[in-house]
């Protein structure tokens, strides 16, 4: 089956990010989201180390060692962009004042909950850390992840059996198989990219799905 690359998905959230919007984008993956924003929308990417602001990654050579994101991967900074304390930062976290958070996961449940600091094992990383912040205090929080493990584990299961980040926190996941939706009943998809059919994505995901494709304005592949 075609799946999306990160890239490719990463393109793909971008288009769903608003005018207007203020969203952090969590470290790893959702990091490349940055690269992608359209450049006629006015979009305020925040990270938690106190930036708000953030432009896309510097091109090889530019980089400056003292501006990085919370990941410490070297980033830009767009006019009018501004640094802050770390506490007034997690201030705005906490006190609802960001739109959308995109994360990673090690697993999501099918009720919305999120697990994406630890899976832990013995010697990892040892505390949430500003995930837990982002994942309650975002009124919208997005997932962005591969579907499967590379042992072939979805990470879509009925209950997260790693440590918590958050519970029922999660709106949106963006798989690199699908597009889907966190309801009251259930998870309903309304994307699917490349040749991924319906038959395929139940068959690889351990709970029940909805599906309710959206028919316009599919991204069947994206390229970058």
């Amino acid at each position: 089956m075609k799946n999306l690359s990160h890239q490719e998905l990463a393109r793909r959230i971008a288009r769903d990010i608003p005018e207007g919007a203020y969203v952090n984008l969590g470290i790893g993956l959702p990091t490349q989201i940055a690269n992608y924003l359209p450049a006629d929308r006015e979009i305020f990417l925040h990270s938690e180390n106190g930036i708000l602001g953030m432009g896309p990654a510097p091109a090889p050579g530019e980089e400056d060692p003292e501006l990085i994101n919370a990941g410490k991967q070297p980033v830009t900074l767009l006019a009018g962009g501004c640094y802050f304390h770390h506490g007034d930062s997690f201030a705005m976290m906490r006190g609802g004042h960001l739109d959308i958070c995109v994360l990673g996961a090690y697993q999501v449940s099918e009720h919305g909950d999120l697990a994406n600091w630890s899976t832990g094992a013995p010697g990892a990383i040892p505390a949430v850390g500003g995930a837990m912040d982002l994942a309650i205090g975002a009124r919208q929080v997005f997932v962005m992840t591969e579907h499967l493990t590379k042992k072939g584990q979805c990470k879509i299961v009925p209950e997260c059996t790693y440590p918590l980040t958050g519970i029922g926190c999660i709106s949106r996941i963006y798989s690199d198989m699908a597009v889907m939706d966190v309801t009251k009943q259930g998870l309903v998809v309304r994307e699917l990219f490349g040749d991924i059919t319906p038959e395929y994505l139940q068959e690889v995901t351990p709970v029940a799905l909805t599906f309710d494709l959206e028919t316009t304005d599919n991204v069947p592949c994206l390229s970058v």
